[in-house]
């Protein structure tokens, strides 16, 4: 009785929060009846809700938790990740939206890995993104089931099992009812909570620090305060550039938010979107990126960096209403990355390799296959998460990185340059790949981050087998004049 007279707040909030997904559940599992519209919502999103959907995507437990937090350890430096995130976004939506949304519209493709193997002509480039995108979402959701497992653990006083349970069995039941239409409908919910929520973490943190400028503060505090204002805080800063550049890459590549560019409706709805997705990626990371520096304020010897913000929320410098309402924002902020990423995973298996490969079924038979599947990879993940092999950040990082590597080069020049064929894309994965586990394994990475030479490696064999070669497939051939 105690636990629940402490908690009824942001309990209540939550209970409201979790009807409204389940009521966006509903409304898209009535909606959704084709392919086309769990998959890209049937094509018919506007740019305001995707813009939406966009930021609020990307700025999940992994940006709440995970690098609000990592600030703790990699200091002012790490405050130029808004800028990679802002540079990225736009390029994003600049280059790769207005082409990426025309060619899958005239081509039919539903899927990151359908557009490739129409783009190149391959089945091998097919199954090979399929399975990339596979693995690295379950990496990744992993992290965000990890964050949202310290969340719950810090402020609910639960065990971090039963927090895990809870958020797979809401985000399960949405998705895999309504798919692509209630993770929209839910995203712009939860987009708007989320900048919210942003600004008054901030807020808070700032003035209990004694305003916005105390953060120099922590400069005096010790001699390890005070290398947080050097550029090699807590690694050499080419290693920190590198993963600036996976963290906020995968705003170009990573299939969970390119994926958003399927549905929009026209290009005028790439031009209406592309400001609101950068301004609120913008508004929320510029508020929760500092708060980790600003913790040396009020935390001393923090092993695990994903558990500051958990820390912060859960003290005495935040009122019980803001506390309340700043759980329900991290939470949000899971579930806005669980459902996208856990969408294209399941339909990226169901049509890419599994429908492709060994069973050819009815529309309503794949419908029901890819619900299926929904399920299958959120149990196996939160089971994964259960004992998590690394860090938030780490898990996010290296997922990015990945799809860097595989993605980059057949992407965004893949769009734009009519040269390329089966042969070269899959070779440019394959090297991402290779490239990508060597520099790894071998500690290279210590000196130079790992995607650099990855990215630069798969991009040399994509562009020097490509070179000669083009896609002779006349609705390819089309598709660029």
């Amino acid at each position: 009785m105690s636990w629940l007279a402490k908690h009824w707040l942001v309990l209540t909030l939550f209970l409201i929060y979790s009807a409204v997904l389940f009521y966006n559940g509903v409304v898209g599992r009535r909606r959704a009846s084709s392919l086309r519209d769990y998959y890209v919502g049937g094509r018919k999103m506007g740019g305001i809700v995707i813009g939406i959907s966009f930021y609020a995507t990307y700025a999940s437990t992994n940006s709440y938790i995970g690098n609000a937090g990592q600030g703790y350890s990699f200091g002012l430096p790490w405050l130029l990740m808004t800028a990679f995130m802002v540079m990225f976004a736009l390029i994003s939506w600049t280059f790769v939206a207005p082409r990426l949304r025309q060619f899958t519209h005239d081509w039919d493709s539903v899927t990151l890995p359908d557009f490739f193997a129409v783009r190149f002509d391959s089945d091998a480039a097919r199954v090979l993104a399929a399975l990339v995108i596979v693995f690295a979402s379950t990496l990744y959701m992993t992290a965000v089931f990890k964050g949202v497992g310290n969340l719950f653990e810090v402020f609910f006083e639960i065990p971090y099992e039963a927090a895990i349970l809870i958020v797979l069995f809401i985000v399960v039941f949405y998705t895999a009812s309504g798919g692509f239409i209630s993770v929209v409908r839910t995203d712009v919910v939860q987009g708007m909570i989320m900048v919210v929520g942003a600004l008054t973490l901030f807020g808070v943190v700032a003035y209990n620090a004694g305003g916005i400028g105390a953060i120099m503060k922590v400069r005096d505090i010790s001699e390890a305060g005070a290398r947080m204002f050097t550029w090699d805080a807590a690694m050499p800063f080419p290693v920190l550039l590198g993963v600036l550049v996976a963290g906020s890459m995968k705003l170009v590549v990573e299939p969970r938010q390119i994926s958003r560019f399927f549905a929009l409706k026209d290009r005028q709805s790439v031009r209406q979107g592309i400001w609101v997705a950068v301004i609120g990626i913008a508004v929320i990371q510029f508020c929760i990126l500092p708060v980790g520096i600003y913790a040396h304020l009020f935390l001393t010897e923090v092993a695990d960096t994903d558990l500051i913000v958990p820390m912060l929320v859960a003290s005495s410098m935040f009122p019980d209403v803001l506390a309340a309402f700043l759980v329900l924002a991290m939470v949000a902020a899971a579930m806005s990355s669980l459902d996208s990423v856990l969408l294209v995973a399941a339909s990226t298996l169901e049509r890419d390799v599994i429908a492709f490969r060994f069973a050819k079924l009815s529309e309503r038979n794949n419908l029901n296959l890819t619900r299926i599947l929904v399920v299958a990879i959120s149990l196996v993940t939160a089971v994964i998460a259960l004992r998590p092999p690394g860090g938030v950040v780490k898990m996010t990082i290296f997922s990015g990185s990945m799809y860097a590597a595989c993605f980059f080069p057949a992407l965004l020049i893949g769009l734009h340059w009519r040269r390329g064929n089966s042969t070269s894309v899959v070779a440019s994965m394959v090297t991402g790949l290779v490239v990508l586990g060597i520099w790894t394994a071998t500690e290279l990475n210590e000196s130079v981050h790992e995607v650099f030479p990855a990215l630069l490696m798969s991009t040399l064999v994509y562009v020097g087998l490509g070179w000669n070669t083009a896609n002779n497939a006349e609705r390819v051939q089309q598709g660029f004049n």
